[in-house]
């Protein structure tokens, strides 16, 4: 399984869990996962999270592969203008 860390931004959806171990081969079945393990998280990651997998970062991948022993990384979006 993944080991995804959720910054503090996520908090108020994990209750404050900061760190947990999700089943996905995609960042989509990811977000998936843990919108069903906390309702709301999902759509909230999709609108303003990114991630960092495996030390690589990406912006609106939902088809970016995740391996069972990536480390993934929820990080705020990079906006600019």
């Amino acid at each position: 399984m993944a080991h995804v860390v959720a910054g503090s931004d996520c908090w108020p959806f994990t209750g404050g869990v900061s760190a947990f171990d999700v089943e996905a081969a995609t960042v989509r079945e990811l977000i998936g996962a843990l919108d069903a393990r906390f309702p709301g998280l999902g759509d909230f990651i999709d609108r303003k999270m990114a991630f960092a997998i495996d030390g690589e970062i990406h912006q609106d991948a939902w088809f970016s592969p995740i391996g069972p022993d990536s480390e993934v990384y929820l990080i705020p979006k990079i906006g600019g203008g």
